[in-house]
C-alpha cells in the first residue's frame, strides 16, 4: 500500500513540474495525421481529415497554400516532410508522392509507388526517400529519376537524408539500421537494435546517425567510422520516439514520443537535459497527444506540433 501512494505522489509530482509552454499556437481542430516543423519554426506542414493538406506560415499566422494531395479534398496524407532550407516540402499517402515548391506553392510532381509507404524524408535539393513496406526505399531526385535501395528484409518505419542529399538513413522493424549512399544506394553502414525501429534522424551535415527502438534504446553513431558516439540515457523501461532532430550545432538532440513528452538530450553524453510534457485541448475527446515533429528555431526556445493541432513553444 505504501509504495503504492508513493508511485502516485511521484507522479502527481512529476506531472505538476513539468514546465508550461511559454506560447501556444492552434493550427486547426480538425483531426490530423501529421505535422512536420521547418528547421527555423517559421513554417508548418499539417494533413487534416477534412480540409486537405496546409502549410503554414507561423511567422504570420496565416495558411500560405492548400495543397490536395489526391482527388479529394479529404486527406489521405500520413507522413510530410520540409526540407531545411525551407524550399521543398513532401507529402506521402501509402500509395503515392508529392514534392512541392514551397516558393510558387506548385507541385513539382507525383509519383505513384510499388509498394504501402511508410515514411518520407526530404534534402535541401528535394531529393525525397520514402520508406515502404516491402523492406526498399525509394530514393527520389525529381530531375533525374529514381533508384531503389534493397538493403532492408522487414518493413522500413522510417527514413532521414543529409541536407546535400548524399547520405541517407533507414530503419526497419527488425531493428536494422542502415547508412548508405543516396544517389547509389551503396552501402555505408549497418548497425543491429534490439527491436523495431521507429525513429531515425540525421545530422544536417550528415556526421551523426540517430535510431530509436520500442525498447527504450536510443544511439548516436559517428556516420563516418561507424563507431557508436553514445546512447540515450534513457532509464525507463519503454520510450518510442515519433520525432527527432539533431539541435544547437549537432551538441543536442530533440526528440518527441507518442505520450505527449518532449526531451532534450546532450548527444556526447546521452544525458536528459530537459523535458516537456505538450498540451491536450480542452474540447478534445482525445486526452492523449502524439508529438509529429520538433525543433529549435532559436538558442533559447524549443518547439513541437502535435496531434492536438497545436504548435507549443518552451522557453530555455
Amino acid at each position: 500500500m505504501i509504495k503504492v501512494l508513493m508511485l502516485i505522489f511521484c507522479s502527481i509530482c512529476l506531472f505538476s513540474c513539468q514546465p508550461k509552454a511559454d506560447k501556444i499556437t492552434v493550427l486547426t481542430t480538425d483531426a490530423s495525421y501529421s505535422a512536420t516543423l521547418s528547421q527555423d519554426g517559421q513554417l508548418a506542414l499539417i494533413s487534416t481529415a477534412n480540409n486537405g493538406v496546409q502549410l503554414w506560415s507561423l511567422e504570420h499566422h496565416e495558411i500560405r497554400y492548400q495543397w490536395i494531395h489526391g482527388n479529394e479534398n479529404n486527406s489521405n496524407v500520413f507522413d510530410t516532410a520540409i526540407s531545411n532550407n525551407n524550399l521543398f516540402a513532401a507529402t506521402l499517402s501509402h500509395d503515392s508522392i508529392a514534392i512541392w515548391d514551397i516558393n510558387s506553392g506548385e507541385s513539382i510532381g507525383w509519383w505513384s509507388l510499388p509498394s504501402y509507404a511508410q515514411s518520407v524524408a526530404i534534402a535541401n535539393n528535394s531529393h525525397t526517400l520514402i520508406g515502404l513496406a516491402d523492406g526498399s526505399v525509394m530514393s527520389l531526385l525529381p530531375d533525374k529519376g529514381l533508384i531503389q535501395f534493397l538493403g532492408h528484409t522487414e518493413k522500413v518505419n522510417s527514413v532521414a537524408i543529409s541536407d546535400d542529399g548524399k547520405v541517407a538513413l533507414s530503419g526497419d522493424n527488425n531493428g536494422q539500421v542502415k547508412l548508405w549512399h543516396a544517389q547509389t544506394g551503396q552501402p555505408i553502414h549497418s548497425w543491429q537494435l534490439n527491436s523495431r525501429i521507429t525513429k531515425v534522424a540525421l545530422s544536417d551535415d550528415g556526421q551523426y546517425s540517430f535510431a530509436g527502438d520500442i525498447t527504450g534504446n536510443g544511439f548516436i553513431w559517428l556516420s563516418t567510422s561507424g563507431e557508436k558516439f553514445s546512447q540515450l540515457k534513457i532509464n525507463r523501461r519503454q520510450m518510442t520516439f515519433t520525432a527527432s532532430r539533431f539541435v544547437n550545432n549537432n551538441q543536442q538532440l530533440l526528440t518527441g514520443t507518442p505520450s505527449k513528452e518532449v526531451f532534450l538530450w546532450q548527444v556526447n553524453s546521452g544525458e536528459r537535459l530537459k523535458r516537456w510534457q505538450v498540451n491536450v485541448t480542452k474540447n478534445s475527446q482525445n486526452r492523449g497527444a502524439v508529438v509529429y515533429s520538433v525543433a529549435q528555431p532559436t538558442l533559447s526556445n524549443v518547439s513541437s506540433v502535435s496531434s492536438q493541432g497545436l504548435i507549443e513553444s518552451w522557453d530555455l
